[in-house]
């Protein structure tokens, strides 16, 4: 086997088994350090008014972020003893990310701590003839392709502020957070447990 097919298994078996570990953030509490990155957080503003967050990792749908959040809000609620909360403001942010990673067939046999080397080249094209590339002067070279990805992945947060009693029928603004709670339920992920 080549240098060239080794090195292209290798980096297909690492990205297959990096992509096998990365899943969508599952509804947990955002703490570092764990298994998958996001998660929920909250700060309470008031006694009854809180500031609610979601923030899913780049395999999670902006969908998801926001169901997370709502159901977060609803469950929130209950935990406080109240019966249903009024969202006083919230907003979606889409954060992107990208990456530059060099060709990963391009591996020269002298090895990478020459980066600075660049020799200048003459190679036959097509019907052309003999051409030139010079690393400082002219077009990139095959050698210098790269691969650009972008990732992009939300966050989603709240205010609410939470009452007792029956929802308001006149307000849209208001959920009950039984109801919501009850709907959601069988939509969320939760983490897997630990092995």
């Amino acid at each position: 086997m080549s240098k060239t097919t080794a090195a292209l298994a290798t980096a297909l078996t690492l990205a297959v088994g990096l992509a096998a570990c990365e899943t969508a953030t599952p509804y947990q509490p955002n703490v570092r350090g764990q298994a998958t990155s996001g998660g929920y957080s909250e700060t309470r503003l008031e006694p009854d008014r809180w500031r609610v967050n979601f923030s899913g990792n780049a395999m999670t749908s902006r969908e998801t972020v926001e169901g997370y959040l709502l159901f977060r809000a609803a469950e929130l609620t209950l935990q406080n003893g109240d019966d249903w909360f009024a969202i006083a403001d919230r907003h979606t942010d889409a954060k992107q990310r990208s990456y530059v990673q060099p060709d990963p067939l391009y591996r020269p046999w002298y090895g990478p701590g020459f980066g600075y080397w660049r020799p200048s080249w003459r190679y036959r094209g097509r019907g052309f003839g003999w051409r030139t590339w010079d690393p400082f002067f002219g077009d990139p070279f095959f050698a210098d392709r790269y691969n650009v990805q972008t990732i992009e992945s939300f966050e989603a947060s709240a205010e609410i502020v939470t009452h007792k009693g029956a929802k308001p029928a006149d307000d849209p603004r208001a959920f009950d957070a039984h109801a919501v709670a009850d709907s959601l339920k069988p939509k969320i992920q939760y983490p897997a447990p630990p092995k």
